[in-house]
């Protein structure tokens, strides 16, 4: 039931965070997402066997922090507002809807209780999973690593000489990534793990709780 649970939250969880770079492109002027058919709730459209799947469920049973991806979302720059600054936003759409759901989640979870086990173990799993899995989904989105979220944000703020750099490295970004998974896990599962804490703290903070 716990693993059945956690797919469905992964799943949902990186659906919402590809259609809201669709959407967000698309209202800063580029069809490319909507054309291709990403605008959808449908998960086969967006999901990713190795990121989506793969990669989470087996942090999940290493217990190590969950994050992952999706397909990447079409998006042609020369046709959106703002050139690399409309490509930042686009690029922070997903991230902030991680956020989004994770706040959203722990409200619920705090004011029912359900994150203290008032409501069963059942769905203090539930809420419990659904804050970490999508903090943990927003703070790997976000590092400056080609094709993650975090390289199209940097872009917008960096040099040309260093925009040349983030260019070369997107065809060999996804192979960085699992290296720097796979050879400093226990480093990044660490830098996750505080992030996601201080994340946490901020909750904790704005609903006037320790």
């Amino acid at each position: 039931m716990d693993f059945i649970i956690v797919i469905i939250i992964v799943v949902g969880s990186v659906v919402l965070h590809e259609l809201s770079h669709g959407i967000a492109a698309f209202y800063l002027g580029d069809r490319t997402a909507k054309d291709a058919g990403r605008l959808t709730f449908n998960p086969i459209k967006h999901i990713d066997p190795y990121m989506s799947i793969l990669v989470p469920v087996v942090l999940y049973l290493l217990k190590a922090p969950v994050f992952g991806g999706a397909k990447p979302v079409p998006v042609n720059f020369a046709n959106l507002k703002w050139r690399e600054w409309g490509m930042a936003l686009v690029a922070l759409a997903g991230p902030l809807m991680n956020f989004f759901l994770a706040f959203i989640a722990f409200l619920i979870g705090h004011f029912t209780g359900w994150l203290y086990g008032s409501g069963g173990d059942i769905l203090y799993f539930i809420s419990a999973r659904f804050v970490l899995i999508n903090l943990g989904f927003m703070i790997f989105n976000l590092i400056p690593i080609p094709p993650l979220d975090g390289s199209r944000i940097l872009y917008a703020i960096a040099p040309d000489g260093f925009r040349n750099i983030l260019t070369a490295m997107e065809r060999y970004g996804f192979i960085l990534v699992y290296l720097m998974i796979f050879l400093f896990g226990e480093v990044f599962s660490h830098l996750m793990v505080n992030g996601m804490q201080g994340i946490l703290n901020l909750f904790y903070w704005l609903v006037g709780s320790n």
